[in-house]
């Protein structure tokens, strides 16, 4: 299971009940002060949060050198890792992986919590079963917020899923997810993502001037239900930025306007040039290569 720079993952059983968890190890006597309480956040913050479609905490375990976090274990891996498997994905199988993601964002604000680190890599699936729910994982980085509060609480995420008023350094709040979330799902509907350029500069103007389109051909056969929905999340002004509750109520989520329609595919059978299906095999290889910071 995955290693972090101060932690491993170990796969660990409830002897009695018989019950697999994934036991998070971290080695506090590298931790510093602030990365203690930076630990003792995600804890606090992960016994808070029950959701289906969260990585819930079940224990939270301290001796002498070591802490353990006792997570589900889930076994399906990353969301992505399984669509670019597949041969075939409809704006319906997006649909219901965003309503899903969406639904465990909901809870987060609900609670307080804001998560700031959005993108595939947390995204992962319960089993290797079909229809598998989507469960939103790693809270390192997340924050809690009274209400709608809005503040300066550092600079933190990922770069391709950072919103504007973050790259601005202005106060900000619960948006920022729905920002990652408009990312997520235009990734979701074509493979490559809206704001893109290996200068990290050029990327983060992309990003505060809101410079994204919808290019011909990959976007022709998109409803415009599915843009209006990550035009709502990919808003400047994080005011007037769909919430989770409104997205969750937009029709292409509630009617599942996306039907059956193609949308990509790594297969025999799909629709786009060889040369495009390669650039959204290295821009996502170059996602999921991507860490995180805080700053």
């Amino acid at each position: 299971l995955p290693r972090g720079a101060f932690s491993i993952v170990r796969r660990c059983v409830k002897v009695l009940a018989g019950q697999e968890y994934a036991a998070k190890i971290i080695n506090t006597k590298k931790l510093s002060a602030r990365d203690h309480q930076k630990l003792e956040r995600e804890a606090r913050i992960c016994r808070l949060l029950k959701h289906p479609n969260i990585v819930r905490l079940h224990d939270s375990i301290s001796e002498e050198g070591h802490h353990y976090l006792i997570f589900d274990l889930v076994t399906g891996g990353e969301l992505f890792e399984d669509i670019v498997a597949r041969e075939y994905y409809s704006e319906a199988d997006a649909s219901h992986c965003i309503q899903q993601i969406l639904e465990a964002v909901l809870h987060c604000h609900q609670m307080g919590v804001v998560h700031r680190d959005l993108k595939p890599e947390n995204l992962l699936l319960a089993s290797k079963l079909k229809g598998a729910a989507v469960k939103l994982a790693d809270f390192g980085l997340a924050i809690e917020v009274e209400g709608d509060q809005q503040a300066w609480f550092g600079f933190a995420g990922t770069p391709g899923y950072l919103s504007p008023e973050v790259l601005r350094k202005d106060p900000y709040g619960k948006a920022v997810d729905l920002w990652a979330c408009g990312v997520i799902l235009y990734i979701l509907l074509v493979g490559y993502p809206p704001f893109w350029d290996e200068d990290q500069h050029r990327l983060y103007q992309q990003i505060k001037a809101g410079a994204y389109d919808f290019p011909s051909p990959e976007w022709d056969t998109v409803t415009p239900e599915a843009k209006d929905l990550i035009n709502k999340m990919l808003t400047i002004n994080p005011s007037k930025r769909i919430t989770a509750a409104e997205a969750l109520k937009h029709p292409w989520i509630s009617v599942r306007l996306g039907g059956a329609m193609r949308v990509w595919g790594l297969g025999p059978s799909m629709s786009f040039p060889s040369a495009f299906c390669v650039f959204q095999g290295a821009i996502l290889t170059t996602m999921l290569a991507t860490r995180n910071f805080s700053g």
